[in-house]
């Protein structure tokens, strides 16, 4: 039987079960009576053969089953046939495999090798593909523009894997992940921070540490010595809050590292902010007594009413609210927050505390500067002011290290990556710290300990002549 013979039959085998269905279901009887017989009759509408045929389902002679499928098509297989030619140019077909619509995955597709007979123009058993051999895994397959049916091996592009033979495309890795050397499989990214267990995070540490008992030590001489006349030539008290913020300073850096948790990422950058202004300030109120006590020393001068330790906490009072004020908003606003970056760095999730509002940030940093500058502005005009104990000159120095250290931050913060981000913070924390304390107190050591002779009332009034 020819292919277009056996559609036919299928198609009138069909329409014959269902108008069978048709008849056993819907049949209607009326009740008639000639002659007093009774007779049945039934009555029915072309159009309503159309639902039977829909739902029919049956196996034909052949044993193929024959159905419709939900878009109304008859769902059949499809035979591939071997055409074989004779040199008296007959042929005939043989049936070497099929198609089947409806099979156990895997066995849709059959052919019996066996079966086939080739042409004689053919050499080989087969003829050989011109197509490439399989994609392994860590490549995908791309077609070929100029063949319909044929594929490159194409490796997966970077952040992309591929874990199974003949891929069309490859995928990415969830977030957590990322791809092996081979691009075959996805493996667990590690945490990236600043920890306690690495050189790194136990030299910032230990850094921070020396610089605060070093820092404590100054503080301990100098109270020692309170009542001597180098210390207090210049407002003792604000030299006791100065070594007590830059003491803090240095401690201020330990909450950098380690894991970030909520409340490190609250008290980090705000609590250096507050004391740097406190530091600062206590250097500009330093500044401004020494310039207004050399003015008020001028004949017929009205300021020495305004010089005082009131007016020096004055300024250490106000400035530093202001700093807590922009710290208070920021926390108001948009406060910081420990996030898990996973874009930044291809094989690590950087642990990181997300300043929230960059724009506060940048106004705490901008603020210390605003005071470094005004500082070290005042410093710097009155910086030749003759006096034995003048710390001027050493608030100037001092200031001009704070602002080179901040100004090269904000650059290596912009470029670093994951916890050399923190790194870069902590350095700038301990150096300006460490240049504040550097800058201002070895000459004032070096006289309080090695040349106490110089660390006299006389030895002032005659330096001052």
């Amino acid at each position: 039987m020819t292919a277009q013979s056996y559609s036919i039959y299928n198609a009138v085998l069909t329409i014959a079960q269902a108008l069978h269905s048709m008849y056993s279901v819907k049949q209607k009887y009326t009740l008639t009576f000639v002659g007093g017989d009774t007779k049945k009759s039934f009555s029915s509408q072309p159009w309503q053969l159309h639902a039977f045929l829909r739902s029919i389902s049956f196996n034909n002679s052949a044993g193929d089953h024959i159905y419709f499928n939900e878009k109304g098509e008859l769902e059949t297989g499809f035979d591939i046939i071997n055409w074989i030619t004779f040199p008296n140019q007959s042929f005939q077909k043989v049936k070497v495999g099929g198609m089947a619509s409806e099979t156990s995955p895997g066995t849709e597709f059959t052919i019996n090798k066996e079966l086939i007979t080739w042409h004689r123009a053919f050499n080989q058993v087969q003829p050989l593909s011109v197509c490439n051999d399989n994609c392994h895994s860590g490549y995908s397959r791309r077609k070929k523009e100029e063949m319909f049916c044929c594929y490159d091996c194409a490796p997966c592009p970077e952040g992309k894997i591929s874990d199974k033979i003949d891929m069309d495309d490859c995928v990415e890795c969830p977030e957590d992940e990322y791809p092996n050397k081979d691009q075959n499989q996805c493996v667990p990214k590690i945490l990236n921070f600043l920890s306690y267990d690495e050189s790194l995070g136990i030299t910032l540490a230990l850094l921070s540490f020396s610089f605060s008992l070093i820092t404590a030590l100054v503080l301990g001489i100098f109270i020692k010595h309170r009542n001597t006349p180098i210390v207090k030539a210049n407002n003792r008290d604000l030299t006791y809050g100065l070594l007590i913020s830059l003491m803090i300073c240095f401690l201020c850096s330990l909450l950098f590292i380690g894991q970030p948790h909520t409340g490190t990422c609250l008290l980090r950058q705000t609590s250096f902010g507050i004391i740097f202004s406190v530091a600062i300030s206590s250097l500009l109120a330093k500044t401004v007594t020494v310039v207004l006590v050399f003015m008020a020393n001028k004949p017929g001068s009205q300021i020495m009413k305004w010089v005082g330790k009131l007016l020096a906490y004055s300024i250490v009072l106000s400035c530093s609210v202001i700093q807590v004020v922009i710290c208070i908003l920021w926390l108001y606003i948009a406060p910081p927050f420990p996030r898990m970056d996973t874009k930044s760095m291809n094989e690590e999730i950087v642990l990181e505390c997300n300043e929230g509002s960059a724009v506060m940030f940048y106004c705490v940093l901008g603020y210390m500067g605003f005071l470094a500058s005004v500082t070290f502005t005042v410093a710097f005009f009155a910086r030749k002011l003759p006096n034995t104990f003048n710390e001027i000159k050493l608030i100037t120095f001092s200031m001009m290290v704070f602002c080179s250290v901040w100004s090269s931050f904000v650059p290596a913060y912009l470029s670093a990556k994951g916890k050399h981000i923190v790194a870069v913070e902590i350095f700038s924390i301990l150096a300006s710290s460490a240049g504040l304390l550097v800058c201002i107190f070895p000459p004032k050591l070096y006289i309080i300990i090695l040349r106490p002779e110089l660390n006299s009332k006389d030895q002032l009034l005659l330096r001052n002549k």
